[in-house]
């Protein structure tokens, strides 16, 4: 049996979905487990098979699946994992979903909609997973829509760590693209230091212009400072895009943007390559093909924090420890 064995024959077997397996393989030497064989292919009606090439009896098994498009065969694909890992007796099934899929669908906005982040834990729960580790959810309360343990990596201090050795801290401003991720940029002030400023940018639909993109209205000391934007992901990029226009709008000498999960859909490249942004710092949660890298693009690796987080969950130990016992 592959895998890295301790006393009292308890066996960690780590198993990847075919969406990013490089990621995989990265927490996998990190680990120094190898990768524990399985075969997965698609029929000719696009239904997947998955068997696993050996006995996985005991095992504390750990499926890792990145949820980059198509979203909906890679989420199925790791069900199907998860099922005959139980089926199989596994003891213990831990799913890792560096990027949650569907996590922005955490609540009903509007009349007969459905709640879809948690329909998605109800899915891991029903096919035998036994514990979630995924990086900075899109909003915390999804860490309750799992009825079991639920590890909740943040990606901050790999971002924050890169920014200190880069930037002259009493000259920066970490920036909130929104009022909703104002939280977020706190934690970013809070661990680089006191000399680092604070601000947000407020959306509003200009009165005049109806049916029109919204205002951006700038709170906070940004003149003559580098901003930098802080988000959980970027998507299609309009907003970052836009609020970097408000700020280099207000005066500030240069734009950056720090974001966990570079999702990069549509037409984000192009409006990333062609912004008033110097410099857009992801992590590689999600594969970022050839064709999404452009020269502004900083790509920094959650191997070494997944196969940590992984290695403590396999020994019994804190997972929040890793992170000075603070989480997302």
């Amino acid at each position: 049996m592959s895998g890295l064995e301790i006393a009292g024959h308890k066996t960690l077997m780590l198993f990847s979905g075919r969406s990013y397996p490089e990621l995989t393989a990265e927490i996998a030497e990190h680990l120094q487990c190898p990768l524990s064989p399985v075969n997965l292919y698609d029929f000719a009606s696009s239904e997947i098979y998955c068997k696993f090439e050996e006995s996985v009896r005991g095992s504390d098994a750990f499926v890792v699946q990145s949820h980059t498009a198509p979203v909906n065969t890679w989420l199925m694909e790791q069900l199907i994992m998860v099922d005959a890992l139980k089926r199989a007796s596994a003891k213990r099934i831990t799913v890792v979903a560096p990027f949650y899929p569907y996590s922005r669908q955490d609540k009903k906005t509007q009349a007969r909609e459905p709640i879809t982040a948690k329909l998605v834990a109800d899915l891991f729960k029903t096919a035998g997973a036994n514990r979630i580790i995924a990086i900075d959810l899109h909003t915390p309360q999804i860490q309750g829509y799992f009825d079991a343990p639920l590890d909740h990596l943040t990606a901050l201090p790999l971002l924050s760590d890169y920014l200190q050795a880069k930037l002259d801290l009493s000259r920066t401003t970490i920036v909130s693209p929104d009022t909703g991720r104002v939280r977020t940029a706190e934690k970013y002030t809070d661990r680089l230091g006191s000399d680092v400023n604070l601000a947000f940018v407020h959306k509003r639909r200009d009165p005049k212009v109806p049916n029109e993109a919204k205002v951006f209205e700038v709170v906070g000391d940004v003149e003559g400072r580098t901003c930098v934007i802080v988000d959980d992901m970027i998507d299609t990029a309009g907003t970052i895009t836009k609020a970097a226009d408000a700020l280099m709008a207000r005066g500030a000498s240069e734009v950056l943007c720090a974001a966990t999960h570079g999702v990069f859909s549509g037409p984000a490249i192009d409006r990333l390559k062609n912004s008033q942004i110097s410099e857009i710092i992801v992590t590689n949660t999600l594969p970022i093909t050839d064709e999404k890298r452009f020269d502004k693009l900083t790509v920094l690796s959650v191997a070494p924090i997944v196969a940590a987080a992984i290695k403590a969950v396999f020994d019994d130990t804190t997972v929040s420890g890793l992170f000075d016992g603070t989480t997302a």
